[in-house]
């Protein structure tokens, strides 16, 4: 039983291209359209948990350190977008006012 279980569960369990070709064509195709993708997600999230271990501090907070700074700039980000409609809207009024002058 100890050799012949993980055996017969290497046995029957499916290879990944095995898998793949199980897939219908549409979910082969977007597969394969997403593949690149995917894998440059993963390398950049390697890159970043390398980095992180550079720190002295464990990569758990310095993820989350990372995170809360992303959030304050996507924040700051959208202050400053709002800021320049807001003075693009004026500035259409402005011109609208003087051209009805």
């Amino acid at each position: 039983m100890c050799i012949g279980g993980p055996a017969l569960i290497y046995y029957v369990t499916p290879s990944e291209e095995e898998l793949f070709l199980r897939y219908n064509p549409d979910l082969q195709r977007r597969s394969l359209e997403n593949r690149q993708q995917k894998q440059e997600d993963f390398d950049n999230f390697v890159n970043r948990l390398k980095d992180y271990s550079k720190s002295d501090k464990p990569i758990w907070v310095e993820w989350e350190q990372q995170a809360a700074k992303k959030r304050q700039e996507g924040v700051q980000a959208e202050l400053d977008r709002r800021k320049a409609a807001d003075a693009e809207a004026e500035a259409r009024r402005q011109e609208i006012k003087n051209s009805l002058r």
